[in-house]
């Protein structure tokens, strides 16, 4: 299959219809939301330290103020979730280098019809393209994607508004002999609608398959987020899981920590019936570079760990979890067993699983929300499990579908948006976000500190440590230098 052509998009033609579900089109954010998202760093940091009073109120400043290198728009996918004794918790599930969301999300500020894809490029994009400004390349700004041409086409008509000048939106699949997108000597180029080919400055990316199958590691080209951000854990679960874990241990003494279910990583595919026992036969196995809820199996019993080991992978190494489910069935790791709040149970009683979308991103300040939604999954969660239901059913909350190669669609049923009714369904309350938000910047931080490790002091970048970290040929062989 063959890319569709590049777009040309001018100045003066965004169109809020084109960039948002129809439903989010003329919801009414809910109160509780917008006063979270308007909320100063300050009063942010004197409710989290009264409700954490062993977390140093400097250390978290020092946190929110951090400013990423690489990293400087992300989205993480939190679990609400509660203990024996009633401790609740946000649980980190895994960081993404190009978050969905904008499509999702009602307007914060009725006056801004571009909402968060304006916000993001005013305060995110602008500014790191001002500071690279000397050592920016002669050229055009372009917005390439692989999936949610929704969101990417927003970025698009944003960015050309915000710089007042064209902007290119490109497609850029994978397995295609001949895109419309290229490298040639570090800058990348765009074939525009006469064939010829246009060097670009600076693109915005919204590539989530295999990124660094297609984008090298260095580029004169501007980009953002670099594909080193998601070696280093915002498409790479495997080194995720490291990050956090080098993290933690840095900011141990703060009182800070990234909660994430129990996580083992490096596990071979033989390996990981060993693993799913001693997590009491229920766990989550991860191929650790799919996203958008490929290559995640949820496994509560023998039937559905034999179904994952009759499959066969393309890559060598897998990462095993603890299984969040209901009291009943979930796994019991180090923190004990662990198990899904859920949403408010509708009319009939039904209680399901959700997740919560936090995007935030880098601004001169520090690292600010910008959009929020959650999802859940399509049956409910029950007590007892009955025989032949898949687990998926009653775990998975992500909404993409895959139709094809590069064909996607989504299941909007089951969106919950930050509206005055939908956001009721989930029993989050303002601790609640503030607990997500920072959880996602503590997340995004170690991912970045990962990513700056990943090069020496000429900037060159460290294979050896990277395979140390990460030893999958097939993974290895994939990445572009």
């Amino acid at each position: 299959m063959y890319d569709p052509a590049a777009i040309l998009v001018t100045p003066g033609h965004f169109d809020p219809l084109n960039h948002w579900y129809p439903k989010v089109l003329n919801a009414t954010i809910h109160p509780l939301v917008h006063f979270f998202l308007h909320l100063k760093e300050d009063r942010i940091i004197n409710r989290y330290c009264h409700l954490h009073p062993k977390v140093k109120p400097g250390a978290l400043h020092e946190i929110l103020s951090y400013k990423p290198k690489f990293y400087l728009w992300s989205g993480a996918d939190l679990m609400h979730v509660t203990n024996e004794e009633g401790n609740r918790q946000m649980v980190v599930i895994e960081n993404n280098s190009c978050p969905s969301g904008q499509k999702s999300m009602p307007l914060t500020d009725e006056a801004q019809e571009q909402g968060g894809y304006r916000l993001l490029m005013e305060r995110t994009v602008k500014p790191f393209l001002l500071s690279k400004k000397k050592r920016m390349i002669p050229g055009h700004l372009a917005v390439i994607y692989d999936k949610n041409h929704m969101e990417a086409s927003g970025y698009a008509h944003a960015m050309a508004d915000l710089f007042d000048e064209p902007v290119y939106l490109a497609p850029f699949y994978a397995n295609n002999p001949d895109p419309n997108v290229r490298f040639q000597d570090g800058i990348l180029e765009i074939r525009d609608e006469k064939g010829i080919w246009q060097p670009i400055r600076a693109a915005f990316r919204y590539l989530t398959q295999r990124p660094w199958d297609r984008l090298p590691i260095f580029t004169k080209t501007l980009i953002i987020n670099p594909v080193i951000t998601c070696l280093a854990g915002g498409r790479n679960k495997m080194i995720a899981a490291k990050a956090y874990d080098f993290f933690n241990a840095e900011i141990e003494a703060s009182g800070l920590e990234i909660i994430t279910p129990e996580t083992i990583w490096d596990v071979s595919k033989e390996e990981i019936p060993l693993w799913v026992k001693k997590l009491g036969g229920q766990a989550v196995i991860k191929i650790p570079y799919s996203n958008a809820g490929q290559g995640v199996f949820t496994i509560v019993n023998e039937g559905e760990l034999e179904a994952f080991m009759a499959q066969t992978f393309d890559y060598e190494q897998f990462i095993v979890q603890s299984l969040i489910g209901n009291y009943h069935w979930s796994s019991t790791g180090s923190r004990g067993k662990l198990y899904h709040i859920g949403t408010m149970p509708n009319d009939k009683g039904n209680t399901f699983v959700a997740d919560l979308r936090m995007m935030v991103s880098s601004t001169p300040t520090g690292i600010r929300p910008l959009c929020i939604y959650a999802r859940r999954a399509s049956r409910p969660l029950v007590d007892q499990l009955e025989p032949g239901v898949p687990s998926w059913d009653i775990l998975g909350t992500n909404l993409s579908i895959k139709l094809g190669e590069n064909t996607w669609d989504s299941d909007t049923k089951r969106l919950i948006i930050m509206e005055r009714r939908d956001f009721n369904k989930l029993g989050l309350g303002l601790d609640d976000l503030i607990d997500a938000y920072i959880q996602t910047v503590l997340s995004m931080v170690a991912i970045d500190k990962m990513a700056e490790s990943l090069f020496n002091s000429k900037q060159q970048f460290r294979k050896r440590l990277f395979r140390s970290l990460n030893d999958d040929q097939t993974l290895l062989d994939e990445i572009l230098y």
